[in-house]
């Protein structure tokens, strides 16, 4: 009668949204792994901005809309498979593996379950604490470098909020790619710090305008394209600084939207092209998810990319560690440690 008692796990859930406050760190369920589903026992997981998007109930960060509350945020993360349910082949019990959900989130825990199609092995060469913090944010970096706007030896790139997760990640890969990289970001030291990863030249956009600068650097001519994280604060100031023909590719909303577009206006800033991406539709397959993910790897291992995992939280933390994140305080990657 009374029966063997269901197994719990710690997470982050939160159970209404609203500011870093809303996280609550609690005991959750965890059942056995179902068809095609694996158990993981988390050894880092990922932060990224989307998810304060989320936790506020969508829209700005580029967070997805929600529904379904409490909710466990999170959408990368490493760890050990610690039990498979039936059906999963290529994958066994010990394996390190990786992933960076497409859809879903539930990251934020010790333990979870997760359908065994989004895992990939983590190379030998590779740290759990780098793999956990490039899932997201370096098959971000390339599908924009790579099925976006294709990079190629002697284009211009400009990336803003540079010296973010996914800003040092383009910085590097474009300059291995050939191209010269304009970085913006939002402070001296930051401008520094990017700098020093290789980009050419550094704005800092709190400054002001800073198209008359890009224009001088390329010789009247702009850039190619422009990989925006950032949104409204630095719309005007990107369209003045694409060259004719070029390309902004939008994929979030740190200050917030870009405005209502007048087609009018891409005409007469050069016949210029605007897109807003997301990962999710660049990963609609395992076969894409494990393109992006091996060349991904494969920089990495290489060399060509170095991450840098600047600070790290304690899971429980997690509220602290979005709340540094939404105010700039922080640079690079940040690693949650259940």
């Amino acid at each position: 009668m009374g029966g063997t008692a269901p197994e719990t796990t710690r997470a982050i859930r939160f159970h209404e949204t609203g500011g870093p406050e809303v996280l609550r760190w609690e005991e959750v369920p965890l059942e056995a792994p179902g068809e095609g589903e694996a158990r993981l026992r988390h050894t880092a997981i990922g932060l990224n901005y989307s998810e304060t998007g989320s936790r506020r109930g969508g829209g700005g960060g580029g967070g997805a809309a929600i529904s379904g509350l409490p909710l466990i945020p999170g959408r990368e993360a490493a760890g050990v498979i610690e039990a498979l349910g039936p059906g999963v082949p290529d994958f066994k019990e010990g394996d390190r593996v990786a992933y960076g959900l497409r859809r879903k989130h539930g990251a934020d825990a010790e333990r979870r379950n997760i359908e065994a199609a989004e895992l990939v092995h983590i190379p030998d060469d590779m740290d759990d604490r780098t793999a956990a913090a490039i899932m997201v944010k370096g098959m971000t970096a390339s599908y924009l470098l790579r099925k976006a706007y294709p990079v190629a030896e002697g284009r211009t790139v400009m990336v803003h909020a540079a010296s973010g997760g996914v800003g040092t990640i383009l910085v590097q890969w474009a300059k291995r790619l050939g191209a010269t990289v304009i970085g913006t970001v939002g402070s001296e030291e930051k401008a520094g710090r990017i700098l020093a990863l290789g980009c050419d030249h550094a704005f800092n956009n709190r400054q002001g305008d800073f198209s008359d600068a890009v224009l001088e650097i390329t010789d009247g001519e702009g850039v190619d394209v422009i990989y925006d994280p950032v949104g409204r604060a630095v719309w005007e100031a990107s369209v003045k600084s694409l060259k004719t023909r070029g390309t902004l590719i939008n994929f979030g909303e740190i200050s917030g939207p870009i405005p209502p577009i007048d087609p009018h206006l891409l005409m007469e800033s050069g016949s210029i092209f605007v897109t807003k991406t997301a990962l999710r539709d660049f990963t609609r397959t395992r076969d894409e998810m494990l393109e992006l993910c091996e060349a991904l790897f494969d920089m990495v291992c290489a060399g060509g990319v170095k991450v840098t995992v600047d600070q790290t939280y304690a899971l429980k933390d997690a509220a602290r560690a979005h709340a540094d994140l939404e105010a700039g305080k922080t640079t690079g990657s940040t690693v949650l440690l259940p």
